[in-house]
C-alpha cells in the first residue's frame, strides 16, 4: 500500500511538473514561456521501481525520514544529473536567487560550478574578498573549512560558503600547474557589485569594465561612456570594452550592452526543444561610438553573457576581440516556478552567435591571443648601455633645475595591467590606419 500510494505521488509531482507554466526567468533567459506537456508516455515500470525504493527506504532506512526530504532529494539527484547549471532551488535559494540581480549580496564573491565532483571557480568578482584573496578563474575548491567538497551538491557548497559577514572561512585551493594544494582564508563580506567601471586611458581612449550583467548594466554602461565622451571633447576615438572574468548574468543585459554598438543585424538567437526557447535578438540603428573602434578583452572568466557580447560583435567585425578563449558556458536556463517558494532551474536552450556558431563548451575564441604577462622594465645599464655621464671628465649639468630630482613616474600601464596595454596598442593603431569597411550582416 505504501508503495501503492508512492508511485501515484510520484506521478502526481511528475504530471504537474509537466503540465506546469514558466512564469518567471533569470540568469540567462529573461522571456517567460509555457512549458509543454510531453508527449511521450509516462515509463510506467520505471516509475515502479522509484516506488518500490521509496518504500523500501521508507521501512528499512535505519532512521525515519519525511516523505518530504525523500522526493525534494529524488529532485536534486534528478537534476543534477542533466548539466552542471539545472538544478532544484528551495525555499532559501530561490529567495537568494531573485536578490542576485540587484547588485548586493552576501557571500565571498566568486561565480561557481561544478566540475569532477569539485567547486570550480568559474570568475571572482571584482572589489570582493575572493578577488582581494587571490582566487583565480579555473581553480579547484577541494576543501570548504576542512570539510572535503567531493560528494556535496553544488547548492550544498555555496551554503557552507555563505555566511555572516564578517565571519571566515578557509578554502583548500587546488590550482593548474601547482604541484599541490593551498589554503586561503577569506572573511565574508556583503557584496556591493558596481557592475559597470570606466576611465581614460589615454586622451581620446575610453575603458569601460563590466564586471557582471545585471538588470541596470546597459543604463550604466551607457552612462559612462557619456562620461568618457565630455572628459574627451565629447568624442571618443576608440574603446577598450573588458569582460575578463565576467561570469555573465542577465540575457537581455547582454542584448543591450551588444545592440549599443551595432547599427542593425543579429545579436544571438537560441535554440531549444520547445518553441518559446527559440529567440532571436536584433540589433537597432544606433551605435553609440559612432563606429569609432573597439577592442574587447576576454578570458577564461568571461562566461555566458560575456560570450554573447564578444560573439556578436566579433562576427559582425565590430570588434578585434583579445585575450584567450572564454569559458564556454553556451546554455539557457528557466527559472520554473512551482509554488511561490520553490522553482526548477532548467537549462532549455542552446546560444548561438550571429554566424551560428554555438558558444557551449567552445567558448569564444580570440582574435588575437594573449595570455597574461608581466612586464620588468630593465635598466639601461643592465643592457650595458653607456651613456655621457659614464665617460671620464665628463661636463656636470647646469641650467635650470639643476640638481633636483624630478617626481616619481607613474606607473606605466603596460606594467599595471599587460594584456590592456597590448589592447590599448592595437586599439590606437586600428584609429591610425582607419577601420575598412563593414561587409554585410552574416
Amino acid at each position: 500500500m505504501r508503495a501503492q500510494f508512492a508511485l501515484l505521488f510520484a506521478l502526481g509531482v511528475l504530471v504537474g511538473i509537466a503540465g506546469g507554466r514558466i512564469e518567471t526567468a533569470h540568469s540567462d533567459q529573461s522571456a517567460t514561456a509555457p512549458q509543454q506537456p510531453s508527449e511521450e508516455a509516462l515509463p510506467l515500470d520505471d516509475l515502479r521501481t522509484f516506488a518500490d525504493i521509496f518504500g523500501r527506504i521508507k521501512e528499512d532506512y535505519v532512521e525515519s525520514v519525511e516523505d518530504k526530504s525523500l522526493i525534494e532529494n529524488a529532485i536534486r539527484g534528478m537534476l543534477s544529473g542533466l548539466d552542471p547549471h539545472s538544478s532544484y532551488l528551495d525555499t532559501e535559494e530561490y529567495r537568494d536567487l531573485k536578490v542576485g540581480t540587484s547588485g548586493e549580496f552576501g557571500g565571498l564573491g566568486i561565480e561557481v560550478g561544478m566540475e569532477d565532483g569539485f567547486v570550480k571557480v568559474i570568475a571572482p568578482i571584482d572589489d570582493t574578498p575572493a578577488e582581494r584573496a587571490g582566487l583565480q578563474a579555473g581553480d579547484m575548491i577541494i576543501r570548504i573549512d576542512e570539510k572535503p567538497v567531493k560528494g556535496l551538491s553544488l547548492s550544498e557548497a555555496v551554503k557552507l560558503m555563505r555566511g555572516k559577514p564578517g565571519t571566515k572561512i578557509q578554502l583548500t585551493i587546488m590550482r593548474t600547474n601547482d604541484e599541490k594544494p593551498f589554503e586561503v582564508t577569506i572573511e565574508r563580506a556583503i557584496i556591493q557589485v558596481a557592475s559597470v567601471k570606466s576611465r581614460t586611458l589615454e586622451p581620446g581612449f575610453g575603458y569601460v569594465r563590466l564586471t557582471h550583467f545585471q538588470s541596470h548594466t546597459t543604463e550604466d554602461m551607457l552612462e559612462a561612456i557619456e562620461e568618457l565622451k565630455r572628459t574627451n571633447g565629447d568624442a571618443l576615438k576608440g574603446l577598450v570594452l573588458d569582460l575578463r572574468n565576467n561570469p555573465g548574468g542577465v540575457l537581455n543585459s547582454a542584448v543591450g550592452v551588444s545592440d549599443a554598438f551595432l547599427t542593425g543585424g543579429l545579436i544571438v538567437y537560441t535554440q531549444g526543444r520547445v518553441k518559446e526557447s527559440k529567440m532571436r535578438f536584433e540589433a537597432g540603428p544606433d551605435d553609440v561610438l559612432s563606429e569609432a573602434p573597439i577592442v574587447v578583452l576576454v578570458n577564461g572568466g568571461s562566461a555566458s553573457a560575456s560570450e554573447i557580447v564578444a560573439g556578436a560583435l566579433q562576427d559582425q567585425r565590430r570588434a578585434i576581440v583579445m585575450g584567450t578563449p572564454t569559458f564556454g558556458k553556451g546554455s539557457v536556463q528557466t527559472i520554473v516556478p512551482i509554488d511561490d517558494a520553490r522553482a526548477l532551474k532548467l537549462t532549455t536552450a542552446r546560444y548561438y552567435t550571429p554566424s551560428g556558431r554555438s558558444i557551449q563548451a567552445q567558448g569564444i575564441v580570440p582574435d588575437i591571443e594573449l595570455e597574461r604577462g608581466e612586464f620588468k622594465p630593465l635598466a639601461e645599464r643592465e643592457l650595458g648601455a653607456v651613456k655621457e655621464a659614464d665617460l671620464v671628465r665628463h661636463l656636470d649639468e647646469e641650467g635650470p633645475g639643476s640638481g633636483e630630482e624630478s617626481g616619481s613616474a607613474q606607473e606605466p600601464l603596460v606594467a599595471e595591467d599587460f594584456q590592456l596595454a597590448e589592447a590599448l596598442t592595437v586599439l590606437k593603431a586600428l584609429t591610425i590606419v582607419g577601420r575598412p569597411a563593414r561587409t554585410a550582416d552574416p
